[in-house]
Formats: C-alpha cells, sequence, structure tokens
C-alpha cells in the first residue's frame, strides 16, 4: 500500500517526502512517478532519497578533507626535508667536536642525544604556539555544526608524540650516520 498526499493548490505541491519500505523501491519510485504524471503532468518528476540529500551537504566537507590531508602530508614532507638540511649543516659544523667526544669517550647514544636535543625543544615550543591557536580555529569551525565533537587533549598529545617522533627519524638517521664515523677521519681533516 502506498500512501501519497497530493495538495489541489500547486504551489504547495514542490516537494513531497514519502517514507518508504527498503523491500521494492524501484516498483514504488515507478507508481509514485505514474501518480506524479497523472496529476501534474506539466511538471518534471525528480525524486531523490534523504539520505543522498544529505551526503550532498557533507561532500564539501569531505573535499575538504582529502585536501587537508594532501597538504598535510606535502608540509609534513617539506618540513623533514628542511630539517634532514639543517641537521646536515649542523653535522658538518660540529665534525671535530663528534670527533673529540668519540675520542673521550663519548656513545652513540650521546651524540645522538646531542642533536636531538636542540631539535625537540624547538618542536616542544613551536607546539606550545601552534596549539592554541589550532584549537580556537578547530573550535570555531565546529561550532557551524548541529551536531558537532569537543576538541579533547588526546588530538593535541597524539599530535605532538607524531611530531616528535618524526622529527627523531629525521634527525637520527644523520645523527647517527656522525656518531658512527670514524673519529680520527674527521678529526684529521679538520
Amino acid at each position: 500500500m502506498l500512501a501519497l498526499v497530493i495538495f489541489p493548490d500547486k504551489k504547495w505541491s514542490g516537494t513531497v517526502g514519502i517514507k518508504l519500505s527498503s523491500n521494492n523501491l524501484l516498483k514504488s519510485n515507478h507508481e509514485i512517478e505514474a501518480l506524479w504524471n497523472k496529476y501534474y503532468p506539466e511538471y518534471v518528476y525528480n525524486a531523490s532519497f534523504l539520505d543522498d540529500n544529505i551526503n550532498q551537504f557533507y561532500l564539501q566537507e569531505e573535499r575538504l578533507t582529502l585536501l587537508y590531508k594532501v597538504y598535510a602530508a606535502l608540509a609534513i614532507f617539506i618540513s623533514c626535508l628542511g630539517l634532514y638540511g639543517l641537521i646536515s649543516f649542523i653535522v658538518v659544523q660540529k665534525t671535530k667536536e663528534v670527533g673529540v667526544r668519540k675520542v673521550l669517550g663519548a656513545s652513540v647514544s650521546s651524540i645522538v642525544y646531542l642533536f636531538s636535543k636542540e631539535f625537540t625543544i624547538l618542536i616542544g615550543v613551536s607546539f606550545l604556539i601552534a596549539a592554541p591557536v589550532a584549537w580556537y580555529v578547530m573550535n570555531n569551525w565546529l561550532q557551524d555544526f548541529k551536531y558537532r565533537i569537543s576538541i579533547g587533549i588526546g588530538v593535541f598529545v597524539i599530535a605532538i608524540i607524531f611530531s616528535v617522533v618524526i622529527a627523531w627519524i629525521t634527525v637520527g638517521y644523520k645523527s647517527i650516520k656522525a656518531a658512527m664515523a670514524n673519529p680520527v677521519r674527521s678529526l684529521r681533516t679538520e
């Protein structure tokens, strides 16, 4: 059984909402179209489902999400290149210092710590500056949604951990390479 309400005044008949059973949607759609064409042949029958309409509302958000992911990956890659270039420059400048430390008995981990601590402090300071700005911008963006979530501290903890791990991997590679180098060669070339 199909229930349909049709108003005699055509200005109120632009949109009709019908709850359908999902058993035979195609047959029900054809029956509704036949009724529409019988009473309103001059108007085009245009059927759409509510879930499709709701998905259209969030299509822009999905596109923005993809765009944010691509730009975030690109920013991380560029920052890693910059960090790698900076650590390479520092390692070249401190070649003699690393050689002296190794001759005096410094371990590989202490030399890696020497290079990593500066970058860890810089990442911490940059996080303290960026976190409130990010919270403010994201909180304002989420205010536009009817059903929204609040931004918890977990997001920021994951972000700082992720940032530090990426920096340690980038800095660690070059630091370990410098720490494993022969100290005699580094002292002889300086």
